[in-house]
């Protein structure tokens, strides 16, 4: 801690100490019962049983907030996309982008494949 934090501490604890002592002795008397009854007092049933579902629900929006934040996206993202599918080009299109009809002949491409190696250009 530093020489001015110390500073304010002591003064604000003498200043507490001297406003503790210049209290009437009637208004000292209801805040000591008053801080009296807050102890004794434990928390209630029906308290405590709001604070399960209560923390729950905290937590379920918590992790809606999260889950459906929009994403942001930088500039970037767009020319590391495109060159990510040129590399990619060798695979095969992602069944839920790709066109239905390429699917429908699966044997055509398989036999394309294992030839397309042993045929020579005739022109």
């Amino acid at each position: 801690m530093s020489h001015r934090d110390e500073d304010i501490q002591r003064r604000a604890r003498e200043l507490y100490l001297r406003a503790s002592n210049e209290v009437d002795p009637v208004i000292a008397g209801r805040l000591r019962a008053a801080r009296r009854t807050a102890l004794e007092k434990p928390v209630s049933h029906a308290a405590r049983r709001m604070l399960l579902p209560a923390g729950a629900f905290a937590m379920l929006a918590l992790a809606s907030l999260i889950v459906w934040q929009p994403r942001q996206s930088s500039p970037a993202a767009p020319t590391q996309v495109m060159q990510s599918a040129e590399a990619d080009s060798d695979l095969p299109p992602d069944a839920d982008s790709a066109d239905p009809a390429l699917y429908q002949d699966l044997d055509f491409y398989g036999w394309l494949a294992s030839n397309q190696g042993s045929a020579s250009p005739t022109r």
